[in-house]
């Protein structure tokens, strides 16, 4: 039984398909399937029952499929063992960001972080929360940035920073003459949404105290775009909220039109997540560091209120 062995069995269990998990595994089909009937010999076992299709596990292959997990899981940790003990930060490191973090958060970062450690290979993509959670317990991420608390019982949070709520009313809106405005004053109805899906758009539904499922009667608008809802408001389509990053980017004109909360400020937690395993950790410290370093001077805001997502989406 190899190390190697168990990854293809994962990359089958996962894909469900002998030639994919192959091509997922950057070896031939053949070599993939001969290695796992080697296993299989070896224990005297079946591990997949390939008469459906798609493929699936039998019941003695499951057990094996969680037990392999940990044990490619812990492999990966002599690795990282060996580079903390050398005081090595490099290698590839995978990492997830939602859609609403992505755009603001990445370029402050990224050139600190890749100039300060240029051995590390950073691998970025943008999904959502429940896309980053199972890259991170399938092992396909190090690490993820995203809105908590998740209260996942796999996944270590450690906050980054509280980003608070800002609207944005045009000057046809009833509250465009409050200086500041309370979140009583919020009717859902008349608030601009990002589609479903949107950690963000989960959070102004809750500090709204509306139905998680809410559905706009005027329109349906399937867009993940601030700049679409802005747009939209400028229209007279109602009124959005941004997080606060991202007003850093708009124009003169379109800051007129930004009206803070009273104290506390509806505020989102946003967070570097990462599997319990904990694997690549020093690297994982590193990014939080950077981040924290320069998000410091950007979001001074002391007196928050925590929303927390609905959905954890």
């Amino acid at each position: 039984m190899t190390i190697t062995q168990l990854q293809y069995v994962l990359a089958v269990a996962e894909y469900q398909n002998f030639t994919l998990a192959a091509e997922k595994s950057f070896v031939t089909q053949p070599t993939l399937s001969m290695q796992i009937q080697k296993l299989e010999d070896e224990l005297d076992i079946i591990i997949f029952d390939r008469s459906k299709k798609p493929i699936q596990l039998t019941e003695v292959g499951k057990k094996i499929v969680a037990q392999a997990r940990n044990i490619v899981s812990e492999s990966g940790r002599i690795k990282d063992i060996v580079h903390q003990e050398k005081g090595y930060i490099g290698g590839e490191f995978r990492l997830g960001i939602i859609p609403t973090v992505m755009p603001t958060l990445l370029p402050m970062f990224l050139r600190n972080f890749i100039n300060k450690y240029p051995k590390v290979q950073i691998r970025i993509e943008e999904q959502n929360t429940a896309t980053l959670i199972q890259k991170l317990t399938d092992g396909h991420l190090d690490a993820a940035i995203a809105a908590t608390p998740l209260e996942n019982e796999n996944i270590r949070e450690r906050v980054l920073y509280y980003e608070p709520f800002v609207a944005y009313i045009p000057e046809n809106h009833r509250l465009h003459s409050n200086m500041k405005i309370d979140t009583s004053d919020l009717k859902i109805e008349d608030v601009l949404l990002l589609e479903d899906g949107h950690c963000f758009r989960d959070g102004v539904i809750n500090l709204c105290h509306a139905e998680k499922d809410f559905k706009d009667d005027r329109f349906q608008l399937e867009s993940g775009s601030f700049e679409t809802m802005i747009r939209l408001a400028d229209e007279g389509m109602g009124m959005t909220l941004l997080p606060y990053l991202h007003t850093l980017g708009l124009n003169e004109k379109e800051k007129k039109h930004l009206h803070f909360f009273n104290d506390p400020s509806p505020a989102r937690e946003v967070s570097l997540i990462y599997h319990k395993s904990e694997l690549k950790l020093h690297i994982t410290e590193a990014l939080r560091e950077v981040i924290s370093g320069v998000i410091r001077g950007a979001i001074a805001f002391q007196n928050v209120q925590i929303i927390s997502p609905i959905g954890k989406k």
